[in-house]
């Protein structure tokens, strides 16, 4: 148990029909009774007095991680502390960070795709999926790369595809500066007209058909819905681009590092990267 998995089954709860199964006093959700839902689901045996003493025991030691993925759907403006509704009865446990209610925008986001539900969401198991990368990537990689998974998780999905498509830029100009040996030329080269292609192109320079494919197969659509979501028009760009934009920006990244001496003459080791 994460605070990745009680996320995940937090929201799974909530987004069920008999959400008020979870409900207590005048909330909408009480923690206490999602780590009952989630003992019970997981296998729990116990009957009798012992359930009570499992909950005490197993249900304290998850229940940090379930606190924590309530505050984080707080955070994100899904749920709020407190009761329902003035007047409605409260407890002091629930006042003290167990009761929670759902927010006229957590209304609204619960009944939408699912998809996110198996997405890794910040700061836990998408950062560490991204890790391995920053060093080499830099800073304004990494940066990028998180906003684009928090605009995921807002259901922010243009914004999503919009900083997918940034992280990728800094990994095209980390390779470009690795490549170059100077970082200010690079970025004179990209701030000029047509300057993202002309990086790009003296990047694959004399690279093989099969790495420059499948670098421009990655990088053609991050581009595209970047660019999509930067424009003032209407856009069609809605959560299967931004999931997919997620998925291919961790792909790109472990394509170029793959080929890092491929397409930069470099050797494989870790090294500090562009800021982008």
């Amino acid at each position: 148990m994460n605070d990745e998995d009680a996320l995940k089954f937090l929201i799974k709860c909530l987004r069920e029909p008999t959400r008020r199964n979870y409900a207590n006093y005048g909330y909408d959700v009480y923690i206490s009774s999602i780590i009952r839902a989630y003992l019970r689901v997981t296998g729990s045996k116990v009957q009798g007095p012992d359930v009570e003493r499992e909950f005490h025991t197993t249900g304290k030691e998850l229940s940090p991680h379930f606190y924590a993925a309530a505050w984080e759907l707080a955070r994100r403006g899904i749920l709020r502390p407190g009761v329902r509704i003035m007047g409605a009865q409260s407890t002091d446990e629930g006042s003290a960070g167990n009761g929670f209610s759902v927010t006229p925008f957590g209304q609204r986001w619960l009944p939408e795709n699912s998809l996110d539900d198996f997405i890794p969401t910040e700061p836990e198991r998408f950062a560490a999926m991204l890790e391995p990368y920053r060093l080499r990537f830099g800073p304004g990689f990494y940066e990028r790369a998180q906003e684009a998974v928090r605009c995921y998780g807002a259901h922010a999905y243009l914004a999503c595809c919009t900083m997918s498509g940034a992280a990728a830029e800094s990994i095209l100009l980390a390779a470009a500066v690795a490549r170059e040996g100077s970082e200010e030329s690079v970025l004179k080269v990209y701030a000029s007209a047509n300057g993202r292609s002309r990086v790009e192109s003296t990047l694959m320079g004399q690279v093989r058909d099969q790495l420059r494919r499948e670098f421009q197969g990655l990088t053609v659509l991050l581009k595209y819905w970047r660019d999509e979501a930067a424009h003032g028009k209407a856009s069609l760009i809605a959560d299967n681009e931004a999931y997919t934009s997620l998925a291919m920006l961790l792909r790109f990244a472990k394509l170029v590092t793959d080929n890092w001496p491929d397409l930069t003459g470099r050797p494989t080791q870790s090294g500090s990267a562009s800021d982008g």
